[in-house]
């Protein structure tokens, strides 16, 4: 099992209350493979950097999900398949390297503050 991110970008002219329980019926395809959904973020209406299927604007959706390859490749296959899906966006997620990454970042950060701190005090 991995961590994905999946991102939606739903035709803006769906009422934004219907879309967690229109992604939901989606999400049955991770239920049933043993997966887990562990957060479905609804951002709202947004404007589009560029015109997909002459929408300017679009309803962004955020899902957070642990699953196999396969059933993410047939969720993604499914959304792409709906008139009203513009775009789908799938990225997999490692939560032990990013944690790893912010913790060097935070270090190394650190290190600068104390290099910053003794440079000023050797001029006092």
């Amino acid at each position: 099992m991995r961590h994905y991110e999946v991102m939606v970008i739903l035709d803006p002219s769906l009422d934004e209350r219907t879309i967690a329980p229109s992604l939901d019926t989606f999400l049955n395809v991770i239920k049933t493979s043993g997966g887990n959904v562990e957060k479905v973020e609804v951002w709202g209406k947004r404007r589009l950097s560029f015109e997909i299927n002459k929408s300017s604007e679009g309803i962004y959706a955020v899902l957070d999900l642990t699953s196999t390859p396969e059933a993410v490749k047939e969720l993604d296959r499914q959304l792409g398949l709906q008139e009203t899906v513009l775009r789908t966006k799938v990225l997999r997620r490692e939560p032990a390297k990013a944690a790893k990454l912010a913790a060097k970042a935070a270090a190394k950060s650190d290190a600068k503050a104390v290099k910053s701190a003794a440079r000023a005090a050797a001029r006092a």
